[in-house]
């Protein structure tokens, strides 16, 4: 862990504690950072999968001067509680009580107004963004999101899929998807992948949208490829001429690299780093995502 990581636990009251990890701002900005950063983590195991380049990234956006702070939300990590007593309200809870502890420590600078947050989305974690919203009123809210989902229907869906394929190894997929639904709908919980899914986390996932919002200055929106010159899908797109649309000012790339969250192995994404750190650096035409932050 490098000399600037400072993991603590944060006090979530009759909920337990959370396992937070603090990386302060490199000098010249430790008493004045640029910005001030909150990683919204990935779902279930895409956590796990992650943590090398969350860590990585947290560390070098720390040496450009952004204070971070990343966390384990209830029932993740070395948090408190089990996976299988999360709800989705639970989770938005804790990024509130994250975001301030950040919000509590971010001074105003010598022309009155605060550093801007930036809520850094991964996966799932994007859709955690709308709680924070209306919880940090008085200064510039952004948005550094990394490869989002921005309907949480596709997450339980694909989670779903994971077992369906156990299934379909033991000749009993049929009608799989279906049938957890409707266990969860009894107020059962499921299992899935070693994770033990509460209909009150699925129900919140199931409904959750990111949304374009008035709230939001800036959107650096980073996917990423195998291949080069690769471009973002249309639906990608849409949604990034929706947040134009909005009046946020948005930098989008696609930058070469695996998908680690999904990888077999511990996979590093290096260009992701690169165009993140180009994105929260941009002072005057944030839109103009340099070339070299999009392709090796």
């Amino acid at each position: 862990m490098a000399a600037a990581d400072t993991p603590f636990f944060l006090d979530a009251g009759a909920r337990g504690q959370r396992l937070c990890v603090h990386h302060a701002a490199a000098a010249p900005f430790a008493a004045a950072p640029r910005g001030q950063i909150l990683l919204l983590p990935p779902f279930a195991e895409e956590m796990n999968k992650s943590r090398r380049m969350t860590a990585l990234a947290a560390r070098a956006f720390a040496a450009a001067g952004f204070e971070v702070l990343t966390l384990d939300l209830l029932g993740c990590g070395d948090s408190s509680g089990d996976f299988g007593d999360a709800s989705w309200a639970h989770w938005q809870d804790d990024v509130r009580l994250a975001a301030g502890w950040l919000d509590a420590r971010a001074l105003p600078r010598p022309d009155g107004g605060r550093p801007p947050l930036w809520l850094w989305g991964l996966r799932a974690g994007a859709l955690l963004a709308p709680a924070v919203f209306d919880a940090v009123t008085d200064r510039p809210l952004h948005l550094l999101l990394w490869q989002p989902v921005t309907a949480g229907k596709l997450q339980l869906q694909q989670f779903m899929r994971l077992r369906v394929a156990a299934d379909l190894i033991g000749g009993q997929a049929k009608g799989a998807v279906q049938a957890m639904r409707d266990q969860l709908a009894r107020g059962e919980p499921v299992e899935i992948a070693g994770y033990l899914l509460a209909p009150a986390l699925a129900e919140g996932l199931d409904a959750a949208q990111l949304k374009p919002s008035p709230r939001v200055a800036r959107v650096a929106w980073l996917e990423l490829s195998p291949r080069e010159n690769a471009t973002l899908t249309p639906a990608a797109s849409m949604a990034v001429q929706a947040w134009q649309a909005q009046g946020a000012e948005v930098r989008a790339a696609v930058c070469q690299g695996p998908s680690f969250w999904a990888a077999t192995e511990i996979e590093e994404a290096p260009r992701l780093i690169e165009a993140s750190l180009a994105a929260l650096r941009a002072e005057a035409d944030f839109a103009a995502a340099p070339a070299e932050a999009i392709a090796a």
